[in-house]
C-alpha cells in the first residue's frame, strides 16, 4: 500500500477514500470545502491498496466515501455534522 493509504491523517484533517464517480464523496467535498475542513483524497481506482482498505472498514464492500480520522477510525458516507464534531472542529 502507498502512504497516503497507509498513514494516519494529520490532527484536524481526514482521509477521505473516494471514487471520481461517487455523487455522494462530491457532495460531502464541497460542503467540507465550504466549512474550511482539510482533507486528503484517495481515489480507491487509482491507488494500490486503498480498495482493499475500504473493503476491510466496510464488511467486504467498496462503499465510498469512507474517511478516516486522526485516531484511526473510520466513518462511511458521514455527514459534515458527524466530520465537524468527530475532529472537534
Amino acid at each position: 500500500m502507498s502512504d497516503a493509504t497507509t498513514a494516519l491523517p494529520a490532527a484536524g484533517t481526514v482521509t477521505m477514500f473516494s471514487t471520481t464517480w461517487c455523487g455522494y464523496c462530491r457532495r460531502l467535498k464541497s460542503q467540507m470545502d465550504a466549512a474550511g475542513v482539510a482533507y486528503t483524497e484517495v481515489n480507491i481506482e487509482e491507488h494500490p491498496g486503498a480498495a482493499e482498505l475500504v473493503e476491510k472498514v466496510n464488511g467486504g464492500n467498496q462503499t465510498v466515501p469512507t474517511l478516516v480520522f486522526p485516531d484511526g477510525s473510520a466513518a462511511t458516507n458521514p455527514s459534515l455534522a458527524e466530520v465537524q464534531k468527530r475532529l472537534a472542529v
